[in-house]
C-alpha cells in the first residue's frame, strides 16, 4: 500500500521553517564576521553589524513558529481523521 503523503508536498509551516533557517544562517555568518575582528585584534566593524547578528534570534523564532504551525495542522488532521 502506498503512503498518502508525497515526498515533495508542502506541509503547513514548511515555508516558515525554511525561511527561519535561512535567516538564522545569515545571522550566524554576520555574528562570525562581527566577532572575528575582536579575536584578531583588528578594528571592529560598525554598529549595524551587531544588529545583523540579531538575525539569528529572528530566524530561530521564525523556524519555531513554523514548527508550531506544523504541529497545529497535524493535530487538526488527527481530529478530522478521528471523527
Amino acid at each position: 500500500m502506498r503512503d498518502k503523503t508525497q515526498t515533495n508536498s508542502a506541509e503547513p509551516g514548511d515555508r516558515l521553517i525554511r525561511a527561519g533557517a535561512l535567516v538564522f544562517f545569515i545571522g550566524a555568518v554576520a555574528t562570525l564576521v562581527t566577532v572575528a575582528p575582536m579575536l584578531l585584534g583588528t578594528t571592529p566593524f560598525p554598529t549595524y553589524m551587531f544588529g545583523l547578528s540579531m538575525l539569528m534570534g529572528v530566524g530561530f523564532l521564525l523556524a519555531g513558529a513554523g514548527v508550531l504551525q506544523s504541529i497545529a495542522a497535524g493535530r487538526r488532521q488527527a481530529r478530522a481523521a478521528g471523527r
